[in-house]
């Protein structure tokens, strides 16, 4: 679908199934999400009494806390309560899957702004001005502020794994060629819309209902049931939507309901936790930065015969959801390409700093890029087009197997590559570009077009469960409950229609409520691209369960034939008899027919030993690829992205609406994560790029003058829901072609005929990388004259 025109045939075709599933509906929230009516936790109505809540925050990277004075933080007028960690009745430990994450700074301070106490005053105000009055004595210790110094200092939040197929040393002195480099690629803030937030109120069994922002509510009621020290059964978590999460709220909104319900306990009053921006961006996690080295081998044509890859993740200080992050860089370190040999380590590299977390794509993206510039460094070294080359070395029948393991299943991308190839004339493109660049004038272009293939499971093996409630009320509405969290990716919307598809009904008659731990226990986070995949099929689980029970029903009191009924069009039917859905449930109703279930689903297929790196990890994969074309100015390293045509892999797609917005969403995301947020520290360990004012995100204007997104289509080849595929995070990825597409350009300012050496650019390409690029480039050829 385009911008700038009708949709393609491909798209048509999915536009024109029949049914709720399929359709291009809007977001079920679309309209309040415009009108200013949807409910976010922040507009939830406070009682006059409800207190607000600020942290006091560690003035150093790293040291040891000798005093903490809180006398004039009580004493300050409409403070209510403080407390520190020794006021915390259960445990201080809130670590997602790992210790070392404690509620406040106890001892040792671990990274400027941790939190050391937390006020509840009158209003958020008086809360912060209050923070402020601490007396804090501490003495400071060595930080280590960048995963290389970790590396050198061998200083991990966790061990480092090795994963090895084949032999990749002997290879590598067997090769021809053998290509050496490394590539810095920094994080990235959330900025989400919504910053992070929690509202607890106090129940009358000292237990809590919290409304929180989070995307996994069990793992919030967990730990607040922890840090409180009761059981779980007396905190309440609720969901109903979030103003975008991207990661950044699946591990890291925990510690605010926390302090929430803590003071909520102790005050049994309302008391709600909001963090203002300047506080979001100081206390919270990023996309990990990675310093990637390789050394590949190949032949004469540029077939890969070996790589050893060392993927080294910055973690801050605690574990948080690092292991499984780093191990996802390592599983996409090669990206779609066959490798015969290969060895693949992943350091999870400690700093003084925040600990990051969970972003989109979840380290896939920081190992993907990795292999994308290798791709690129290897077809300037033959002097052949990196699209020939990258097509030469795609997995394939007899040369499927990944690095870890898996063999691959759908061999689909070629077929993807060489549709958008010819759709979009790469040949004539790319060479209307080479005569551009042998111009004399100082701007120059670059193209690049490169695939995607993303893993699509949490590749910690329990964490693919899923549990569902349905419910049919007698006048034939629906309600439906899961695990998932809406964070503005459309889940609700989807799984509402796959509901509404399972009955026959119209999408109107089917109601997705918020998201509540006591309604589905025990839930998975909405995280790894899986949340229309299994809370999609858990409900359509519960579906069929009533179903059995309306079909028995059918049977015995209408003397209808069972295996005949069908539902559609808000009718229910055998084929000789039929009546309205609606009066067809009351009468089960009145027959004492179940009219709610419970559904399950578990991801089969799914196994991995993180220690030898040989499993299945993935249910299947997602594929994509992208052909960017962008103009630099070689003057001052300016540019703009001129135009970007996607074809993303989507299966049958359960909404192409909702779908084509997340592949837009995640390409822009994808491409400010490269292009221009520059997330910084200074040499003390305070993150400099800390507002609006110092982190560009990308705006209307960096997007490219013409965006073209179409879908391939072609179902899923394992039982997902309707044989669709997720559309999360791959698409993130999909914004690699820019920086490839950049990193030509800067080449070109050197050298417009063979392009035999590329130059350094790490991510994200600024205006300021890019021009140092330039130089480089210029600096090579230079030498090379002489």
């Amino acid at each position: 679908m385009s911008f700038n025109g009708a949709p393609s045939s491909v798209t048509k075709a999915v536009l024109q199934k029949s049914g709720p599933t399929g359709q291009a509906v809007p977001h079920e929230s679309a309209t309040r999400h415009v009108n200013g009516r949807a409910l976010y936790v922040d507009d939830i109505p406070v009682p006059e009494d409800c207190l607000h809540v600020a942290t006091g925050m560690s003035p150093v990277a790293h040291g040891i806390l000798s005093r903490l004075d809180l006398t004039r933080v009580r004493s300050y007028p409409g403070v209510i309560d403080v407390i520190a960690a020794a006021d915390i009745p259960g445990e201080s430990d809130i670590g997602a899957i790992f210790p070392g994450d404690p509620l406040f700074a106890d001892r040792e301070i671990s990274y400027i702004g941790q939190p050391l106490f937390a006020v509840a005053a009158r209003s958020l105000a008086i809360a912060k001005q209050a923070s402020m009055l601490a007396e804090v004595e501490y003495s400071t210790l060595p930080a280590l502020l960048d995963a290389t110094a970790a590396l050198q200092a061998a200083d991990f939040v966790l061990p480092s794994r090795t994963w090895r197929r084949g032999d990749a040393a002997a290879a590598l002195l067997r090769s021809e060629q053998v290509l050496e480099g490394s590539l810095l690629v920094r994080g990235q803030e959330h900025f989400y819309l919504e910053g992070q937030v929690s509202l607890a109120i106090p129940g009358e069994d000292g237990g809590v209902l919290v409304h929180c922002a989070t995307q996994h509510p069990h793992e919030v009621q967990e730990l607040v049931a922890r840090v409180l020290g009761v059981p779980m059964h007396r905190i309440q978590v609720e969901c109903r939507r979030m103003g975008g999460g991207f990661g950044g709220k699946e591990s890291q909104a925990a510690s605010l309901a926390c302090m929430a319900a803590l003071f909520a306990v102790r005050q049994k009053r309302t008391v709600k936790y909001r963090m203002p921006r300047a506080d979001d961006m100081v206390q919270t996690g990023k996309r990990h930065d990675f310093h990637n080295r390789y050394r590949i081998g190949f032949t004469r044509d540029g077939m890969l015969e070996a790589a050893e890859i060392e993927l080294s993740g910055m973690c801050g200080y605690s574990p948080d959801l690092s292991d499984g992050i780093v191990d996802r860089a390592m599983f996409h370190a090669t990206n779609a390409y066959y490798v015969p040999h290969t060895s693949i380590t992943g350091h999870r590299c400690r700093t003084h700093t925040v600990s990051n977390t969970a972003f989109r794509g979840f380290g896939g993206p920081q190992g993907m890029v990795t292999a994308e510039a290798t791709m690129d460094e290897i077809a300037a070294r033959i002097g052949v087009d990196p699209l020939v080359l990258r097509k030469r070395n795609l997995y394939a029948p007899g040369a499927d197997e990944t690095p870890y393991g898996q063999k691959i299943n759908q061999h689909v991308m070629l077929e993807l590559l060489e549709t958008l190839e010819q759709r979009v004339g790469y040949a004539s493109w790319r060479k209307a570009v080479a005569e551009f660049n042998l111009t004399d004038g100082p701007l120059k272009k670059g193209l690049a077009l490169t695939p995607v293939q993303f893993g699509i499971s949490f590749t910690t093996t329990h964490l693919n469960q899923a549990g569902a409630l349905v419910s049919i009320f007698v006048d034939g509405s629906i309600e439906l409950s899961h695990a998932g969290t809406e964070m503005g990716q459309g889940l609700y919307t989807k799984i509402a229609q796959v509901v509404a598809g399972a009955f026959g009904v119209s999408l109107q008659q089917v109601r997705n409520s918020g998201t509540r731990t006591d309604k589905v226990p025990n839930g998975s986070p909405t995280a790894a691209s899986t949340g229309t995949d299994m809370n999609a099929l858990a409900a359509l689980d519960a579906c069929t369960k009533i179903q059995q029970g309306l079909r028995a029903f059918a049977e015995q009191v209408l003397g209808w034939q069972a295996s005949a009924i069908r539902f559609a069009d808000d009718m229910v039917g055998d084929g000789q008899s039929s009546m309205p859905f609606h009066e067809f449930i009351e009468r089960a109703w009145r027959a004492r027919t179940p009219l709610s279930a419970t559904g399950f689903y578990r991801t089969p297929d799914i196994h991995f030993d993180k220690q030898l790196g040989r499993g299945h990890p993935f249910y299947y994969f997602a594929h994509g690829a992208a052909a960017s074309e962008v103009v630099i100015d070689t003057r001052t390293g300016e540019y703009r992205v001129l135009r970007t045509e996607i074809l993303q892999d989507v299966g049958n797609s359960l909404n192409p609406a909702v779908d084509m917005g997340q592949i837009e969403g995640g390409f822009a995301q994808g491409l400010g994560w490269l292009t221009c947020e520059e997330l910084l520290w200074d040499a003390q360990g305070r993150i400099t790029s800390a507002s609006p004012a110092t982190y560009k995100i990308p705006t209307a204007h960096d997007i490219p003058t013409v965006l073209n997104v179409d879908f391939f289509d072609r179902p899923n080849t394992v039982e997902s829901i309707h044989r669709s595929k997720a559309v999360g995070e791959p698409p993130v990825m999909l914004a690699i072609s820019v920086w490839c597409a950049l990193r030509d350009a800067c080449a070109s300012a050197a050298d417009t005929r063979l392009r035999r050496y590329l130059p350094t650019l790490p991510v994200p390409a600024t205006p300021e990388q890019v021009y140092w690029a330039v130089q480089d480039a210029r600096l090579h050829a230079a030498e090379d004259r002489q």
